[in-house]
């Protein structure tokens, strides 16, 4: 494009040659180029720009130009024009030069191209003066002059028709042609063209003639359809802004202060904008207030409303000067002017009446929300659209059954919104003019109430759901747009309607069609974010919380009635803010929940649903800690919000399902301090409570039917539950969470302990996860009774799934399981009894043990997923799930209870009969409930004995299969104790008693493999473990199953003859454990009455060992649960005097230490104390309990067959035999090579038992106590007794003492002073005894002589003891034998052993009772060591007397030599023994003075000196006695694992502590002395030997 530069200055100086042609095809090329337009236009002008600017520069001639200029002309229409431009500009540029030449140039082109531009364009576009110098005008003054008028003219005149020339008579006429009735057929046009003649006629202003037309039609709006189209028709003469400008200056007219505007303009503008005639931006403009002040205003408003809230919330004393003050500002604002109306608002309100929705909603959107709708006419206009627009919908759908209605007319106007004919079309138009109105629908009950029952139709439509997708589709978007109305228009309106009870219920039916999470949601967008989104609400909101604690503050128990009016009245509006203010004073003070809940019984559905939402919100808050300071226990708040929730969900109908499913989440997230919600509500609802405080009346009637349970077994009476818990189990179904619910507790109660342990306090942990357990079991107990058996079985899976891929714990899966087992059983009965009809008894017994079969033939396969298959060598499937599947039901039935119920009805109907003041009616009904209860219970007793003595036959037949027994009967109850008693009886107070019941009846069934002895005593040995492991209420469950345990054991210790029935010949009480191949004992392997209550005594003692043991760790946990469980067992122990003796120093001890510690040990402790003391006069001395004489006949008849462990243990029990077993570890290997099964443990429990009495007899402790126990009972007899007793035990201990009994001697010698106290209990078999087993063994025949032998035997013991060291020493010697002798045959072992029976347990009575008295006197048996230590001694020696299987024949000429080696030892040792008792006595009562903690220790150094023995020495070596003890355990320890391993055969496993304890005691003198050897080696070691073992004490 070569123009775009100048023209090239060869193309001027050659001009005529090549420049004029150049230029020629340059503006061609630049006409034709149409492809750009804009670009080619500038192009040119700028060419003939250049060109005109050389001839005015000189460069070329003007006539040169003006002939190029005209061939250029022609090349485009607009060309002149293009020319004249150009010259303009340079016009201007010229002018303002000062060389006149160029002016010159300039003015003679233009003069050449004149014929190339018209004059007139020129004058347009150039100055006067160029145009004057041009000659195109002749002054330019006068050109100037005569433009400025006629602009004036066109631009400032008016047209003013001169009103003399308008003749007012037109006007006249135009009034009348206007006003005339229109109703005839008189059409627009004909008066419009009656207008127009007028107008012409009488010279009108067509202007003011419109004006008049609107004035008449403002006076006439009935004629819509007339003037309309007569001002559309007059406005196409008109310019279109007129009549727009004509009602602006009618508005204006009104805007002075005090002016008001008509609603008939209104009414004019708005059909005038309907139709429109005009725009509305253009009349905006002239309405006044402006935008801005509107929105002033709004803020204003705001800001009021926080003030208003501030002054509520202030505390203001003197309230009358408020008051006064706020009605002066009243007077002030009234006496200020009014301001001018607000036309916008006035428009607005005359559009929504006429329906035109579009202008309305475009003037709405311009001013602040709710701003517009906050006036009430404009509210209520709306409102009437709304009705309008929903009529024939609402009537096709919404109108109630039954309801009338009056229905609404149409608007008579076609441009009107479309009304809603179907649910889509509602989403188009009437939910966008709703959310207009906001709040202020409050303002149409009715509208509102119309709304809401559309919604209820569309959400039953929308839950029938038989839609296609596209459908679906819809149906969603439209339920989305009903909970955003519901959210933003409903509820708030309902804020500000005053109290309305009906609408809440109205909008409650909607509601109630909703999910509970969506109405949550919305109850939290009320709550949390609605009334900050409108001053309105602001302000009530806090006129509310105002009114809340007003009334708040007046509420009492006894003004519930109106208070609870007020909150009613308060709810009906407010229900969120006021509900949350309750729910904050109630976690202040718990003290408010039953007025609060009696309160609330005016609320309405909606509120209560309401209330679900707040507490849980309350709940959740996130900002409370759920734990006090301390960290031990639950927050306060918490406690109150769930006894309030269990309150206040009882006794209304509000739905639980939000409830329950927070509930399940927080365990889901591992948080289980929310279960106290469950546990609440459970207990409310259902009358199902959970405590450990329960009577035993009460678990005994928990043991009978429902009927029983709620007459007898609840604290509260629970009468009106039906409902209740009715709706809690539909709410748990209706949502699934019964078993999630279940589950999810019975995993949380194993995980508190990690996931909420942790940094928590210990106590705390114990506390959640009891919470956790109670919830369970009483949630359990709930579906159990509640669901029907359909319900239960379709939801609870089979216990291999529950346990194996819910990871439920055992206890708990069965738990849930039992109710679907017992349902189905019993339905199955049904349908068999249905089948056949045979009536007889033994029928019915088929039936119904067929049905338990087929219902439990699956259980047995699935059980044996849940164990290792070595459990089930031991115990079958069978048993196991006979066990965790019965209940206390099934094995009996609580006469008394039932008795008890029935009397206390019969005495309420004396009570009311004897009532004078009760009316006969009520009299009457009164009665019928009591008969009718009475019938109840008897019908449920004679139910449950039926089904009770069906369970029995089928124990009865199942029993063989029970126990299996395959490694040995100790395995075997170690694996029942251990999967199914332990687990159990700890799970609640009902499954405790259970157990102790279920021991029982195994034991009364004659189960084979059985040892009930076994059983027993391993449940009383050692209970500390399990005490210390346990949380507090478990160890109330443990203490109760512990005291029925001691109920049978003491039933059967306290006669005879109920002992001879039901244990005399049971299998459960063999002593000889044979192979298991054999089981069928004699007579003589049976325990004896006399030995049983040894045993007895036994446990007793250990009960108090591991008492004292846990009061003196220090641990609060072990302090704790001891004290729960003394507490428990308290009926049946202490029963000795001097037992009860220890505990009551002991516990006083802590009563002391623990008062300003821990008060709630210390409480626990007095509370015990206390009670303990009351049983004083209860308990007996020791030899009353378990100190009798049996006829001689009788014992050597029992000691025929039985050995040490037999008839005639002492208080050794046979179950000791596993222990002894183990800590004789070298001797067991050798047995083992020599004898198979049964022999072994014969064998060890011979060996076994007389070590007992030698460490004793060499020990010169024990020699002590036994000289005590003579003097003390001079009578001939039990001198006899104790001199057999001491005796024949030493040949056994030889052969008995393996490893063990090398190094226990040291620990026994220390001991000694310690082993008084159990030797009273224990008192081993002294050698005489042993003597004695053997001489009855050897044949019936022998056994007249035998008991001469006896006799003598004691004799001799006497002597024996009386000699010193020598004697001993001959005695080792002949241990040495004996052991020889046992090595190379067992027989004698045996026989020796086996001698001693009778003669053993007399004996060990009176060393008891002389021991006894001795500890009394002296030692304090508070002081732990000596305490620890004498119990562990009597568990061992116990243990070891323990096994005593078939004896195989010893022979007899032995046997005879050994006994009398034997006489000669024992009586010089008796010699001894005696005088050193006397000795010892009295320096003890010396010693005693002292602390009791020297005791131990002196006692021993005295009596070690006082012997004079060459033991002596070694013994002061060995440590203070206190020291000892704990060595030997170590060494018990040690033994027990060798030998454990070894003994499969019968062999019990033994708990540590006894095995220890009784090694000690039955060593032989033969290997006392290699010890003593072995302890002056040792003796260095002893002192670290003595702290370990204090450690390992505490641990224990």
């Amino acid at each position: 494009m070569a123009a775009a530069g100048a023209l090239p200055a060869e193309w001027i100086k050659n001009w005529e040659k090549s420049g004029k042609s150049e230029f020629l095809q340059l503006c061609r090329t630049l006409s034709e180029n149409k492809s750009h337009e804009n670009v080619t236009f500038r192009d040119i002008q700028q060419a003939l720009y250049e060109l005109a600017n050389h001839v005015v520069k000189g460069n070329l001639k003007h006539d040169q130009a003006s002939n190029v200029l005209s061939d250029v002309i022609e090349f485009r229409d607009d060309m002149s024009s293009i020319l004249a431009d150009v010259f303009c500009i340079l016009d201007i540029e010229t002018s303002c030069l000062e060389e006149k030449s160029k002016r010159d140039h300039f003015t003679q082109l233009v003069l050449a191209c004149l014929y190339l531009v018209s004059d007139t364009v020129l004058k347009e576009r150039l100055d006067p003066e160029t145009l004057e110098s041009l000659g195109l005008i002749k002054q330019s003054q006068q050109f100037n002059q005569k433009s400025v008028k006629i602009k004036t003219k066109l631009f400032y005149k008016q047209q003013k028709f001169n009103l003399l020339r308008e003749e007012n008579e037109g006007y006249a006429k135009l009034i009348a042609e206007l006003g005339q009735d229109l109703s005839g057929n008189i059409t627009s046009d004909l008066i419009l063209e009656n207008i127009k003649s007028l107008i012409g006629c009488f010279n009108l202003d067509p202007n003011r003639v419109l004006d008049i037309i609107l004035e008449v039609y403002e006076c006439r709006p009935e004629y819509d359809e007339f003037f309309v189209p007569l001002i559309e028709s007059y406005m196409y003469m008109c310019e279109p802004q007129t009549l727009c400008h004509i009602l602006g200056f009618k508005f204006k007219f009104y805007q002075e202060p005090n002016g008001e505007t008509p609603s008939s303009l209104y009414r004019v503008a708005a059909v005038l904008l309907q139709h429109n005639l005009i725009d509305l931006e253009d009349l905006y403009v002239h309405l006044l207030p402006v935008d801005n002040a509107i929105l002033e205003e709004h803020k204003r408003e705001i800001v009021e409303a926080k003030q208003i809230v501030r002054k509520l919330t202030m505390v203001v004393l003197s309230s009358e000067k408020t008051e006064e003050k706020e009605k002066e500002k009243d007077k002030e604002e009234e006496k200020t002017e009014k301001p001018p109306d607000n036309q916008k608002l006035g428009l607005l309100e005359a559009l929504l009446k006429v329906g035109d929705w579009q202008h309305a909603q475009s003037i709405m959107d311009q001013m602040p929300p709710f701003y517009a709708t906050s006036h009430k006419p404009i509210a209520i206009a709306l409102c009437q659209l709304v009705h309008v627009t929903i009529e024939p919908l609402y009537r096709r759908v919404g109108v109630p059954k039954g309801a009338k209605g009056s229905p609404i007319s149409n608007l008579q106007n076609k441009r009107a919104p479309k009304q809603a004919e179907s649910f889509e079309d509602l989403r188009k138009e009437v939910f966008n003019m709703l959310c207009y109105l906001g709040p202020h629908l409050s303002h149409d009950p009715i509208l509102f109430a119309k709304v809401v029952r559309l919604g209820k139709a569309f959400m039953k439509e929308f839950q029938s759901d038989g839609n296609k997708q596209e459908d679906k589709e819809k149906t969603e978007l439209l339920f989305s747009c009903l909970l955003n109305i519901t959210d933003q228009v409903l509820l708030p309106s309902l804020t500000l309607m005053d109290c309305n009870a009906c609408m809440s219920e109205e909008l409650w039916g909607m509601f109630k069609t909703f999910p509970y999470q969506y109405r949550y949601r919305l109850y939290g967008q009320w709550k949390n974010e609605t009334y900050n989104s409108h001053p309105l609400l602001v302000k009530v909101k806090a006129q509310t919380i105002d009114r809340a604690k007003y009334i708040m503050k007046r509420l009492t128990k006894e003004n519930v009635k109106p208070s609870g009016r007020q909150i009613g009245k308060l709810s009906h509006s407010n229900p969120t803010i006021l509900f949350d203010y309750i729910l904050s004073q109630i976690q202040k003070y718990d003290n408010l929940i039953t007025p609060v809940v009696d309160s609330l019984k005016y609320l309405t559905s909606l509120n209560y649903d309401v209330l679900a939402y707040c507490i849980i919100e309350a709940l959740a808050n996130p900002e409370k800690e759920r734990m006090k300071h301390d960290d031990t226990t639950i927050s306060s708040w918490l406690q109150s919000l769930a006894s309030f929730c269990g309150a206040v969900f009882r006794k209304y109908p509000i739905e639980l399902a939000g409830l329950l499913q927070y509930v399940a989440n927080q365990l889901k997230a591992g948080k289980s301090f929310d279960l106290l919600i469950l546990k609440e509500v459970v207990q409310k609802m259902a009358g199902i409570e959970i405590t450990e405080e329960m009577t035993m009346e009460q678990l005994e009637a928990m043991t009978g039917g429902e009927q029983l349970k709620a007459e007898g077994g609840y604290f509260g009476q629970i009468r009106n539950t039906k409902k209740s818990s009715q709706r809690l189990k539909d709410a748990l179904l209706d949502h699934d969470l019964a078993l999630p619910l279940c589950l999810l507790m019975a995993q949380q109660r194993n995980g508190v302990i990690f996931q909420e342990g942790g940094e928590k306090h210990l106590k705390l942990v114990g506390k959640l996860y009891d919470q956790c357990h109670d919830t369970l079991v009483q949630f359990g107990g709930f579906l159990a009774s509640n669901l029907s058996t359909e319900d239960y079985i379709k939801r609870v899976p089979s216990i291999d799934v529950l346990c194996n891929e819910f990871h439920t714990p055992h206890d708990a899966a069965f738990f849930l399981s039992r109710p679907m087992y017992a349902h189905h059983i019993s339905s199955k009965y049904d349908e068999l009894k249905k089948a056949e009809k045979g009536n007889k008894q033994q029928h019915k017994v088929h039936k119904y043990i067929t049905s338990c079969e087929l219902v439990m033939a699956p259980v047995h396969d699935a059980v044996i997923s849940l164990h290792l298959p070595k459990v089930w060598d031991d115990i079958s499937p069978q048993f196991y799930a006979t066990f965790w599947s019965l209940t206390m039901y099934d094995l009996a039935v609580p006469h008394n209870s039932y008795d008890r119920e029935v009397n206390k009805l019969k005495v309420q109907m004396k009570a009311i009969d004897d009532n004078q003041e009760m009316p006969p009616n009520k009299k009457k009904k009164e009665k019928e409930r009591c008969t009718a209860l009475q019938d109840k219970l008897l019908e449920e007793e004679k139910k449950q004995l039926e089904h009770v003595q069906r369970v029995l036959q089928r124990l009865k037949l199942e029993k063989d299969n029970w126990l299996l027994a395959k490694s040995t009967k100790n395995e075997t109850i170690t694996k029942f104790l251990q999967l199914c008693i332990f687990p159990r009886c700890i799970f609640s107070a009902i499954d405790a008693v259970y157990c102790a019941h279920f021991v029982e009846l195994v034991h009364q069934q004659k189960t084979p493999n059985f040892s009930t002895l076994l059983c027993y005593d391993r449940v009383f040995s050692d209970i500390i473990y399990t005490v210390a492991s346990c949380t507090e209420n478990e160890a109330s469950r443990y203490g109760r199953f512990l005291c029925c345990m001691l109920e049978t054991v003491t039933r059967w210790h306290s006669d005879r003859n109920i002992y001879e029935k039901e244990c005399g010949n049971y299998p459960g009480f063999l002593t000889i454990l044979r192979a298991t191949g054999f089981d069928g004992g004699n007579k003589a392997d049976q325990l004896d009455y006399e030995n049983f209550r040894h045993v007895v005594h036994k446990w007793h003692y250990k009960l108090t060992k591991a008492s004292v043991h846990c009061l003196e760790t220090g641990e609060y946990t072990h302090i704790r649960n001891i004290l729960i469980v003394l507490t428990k067992i308290l009926p049946w122990y202490p029963k000795v005097l001097n037992l009860g003796q220890a505990l009551e120093r002991r516990v006083h001890k802590i009563c002391q230490e623990e008062k300003e510690k821990r008060p709630d040990l210390y409480a626990l402790a007095m509370g015990y104390s206390g009670q303990l003391k009351s049983r004083k006069p209860y308990m007996v001395p020791e030899n009353e309990f378990h100190h009798k004489d049996p006829p001689a006949r009788n014992a050597v008849a029992a000691t025929v067959q039985n050995g040490p462990g037999g008839a005639g243990l002492p208080a050794s029990l046979t179950i000791n035999a596993a222990k002894l077993e183990e800590s004789t570890a070298e001797e067991t290997d050798k047995l083992k090579e020599k004898t198979q099964g049964a022999v072994k443990v014969i064998i060890k429990a011979a060996n076994a038992t007389p070590k007992v009495t030698t460490s004793n007899g060499n020990s010169a402790s024990n020699s002590k106590i036994i000289k005590e126990k003579d003097d003390k009972e001079k009578s001939g007899k039990e001198k006899d007794k104790e001199k057999k007793e001491k005796t024949p035990a030493a040949i056994p201990e030889a052969k008995a003492l393996g490893k063990d009994g090398k190094d226990k001697p040291k620990e026994e010698r220390a001991n000694k002073d310690d082993k008084t106290r159990e030797t009273k209990e224990k008192t081993p078999k002294s050698d005489k005894e042993k003597e004695k087993a053997k001489k009855e063994e050897k044949t019936p025949k022998d056994e007249k002589s035998k008991t001469v032998v006896t006799n003598a035997e004691s004799k001799f013991a006497a002597e024996k003891e009386r000699e010193k060291e020598p004697s001993r020493e001959r005695d080792v010697a002949k241990d040495m034998k004996s052991k020889e002798n046992i090595k190379g045959g067992e027989k004698l072992s045996v026989a020796g052993s086996l001698k001693s029976p009778v003669p053993r347990s007399e004996t060990s009575e009176s060393e008891r009772e002389q021991k006894r008295r001795k500890v009394d006197t002296h030692s304090s048996p508070s002081h732990s060591s000596t305490v620890k230590d004498s119990l562990s001694e009597l568990k061992d020696s116990s243990a070891k007397h323990y096994i005593n299987h078939t004896t195989p024949a010893l022979s007899k000429s032995k046997e005879r030599e050994v006994e009398k080696k034997d006489l000669d030892k024992s009586r010089e040792r008796s010699r001894e023994r005696e005088k050193k008792d006397e000795k010892d006595r009295k320096e003890r009562k010396r010693d005693h003075s002292n602390s009791d903690r020297e005791v131990p220790q002196d006692s021993t150094k005295r009596r070690k000196e006082e012997n004079g023995t060459t033991g002596s020495s070694k013994h002061s070596k060995s440590e203070s006695p206190s020291d000892s003890p704990r060595s030997n355990e170590k060494e018990k320890e040690k033994n027990k694992s060798k030998s454990s391993g070894k003994e499969k055969g019968d062999s019990i496993k033994p708990e540590k502590m006894e095995k220890s304890s009784s090694g000690s005691k039955k060593e032989s003198r033969h290997d006392k002395e290699k010890t003593e050897k072995k302890e002056k080696r040792d003796s260095a070691g002893g002192k670290e030997e003595k702290k370990h073992h204090k450690s390992s004490d505490k641990h224990r």
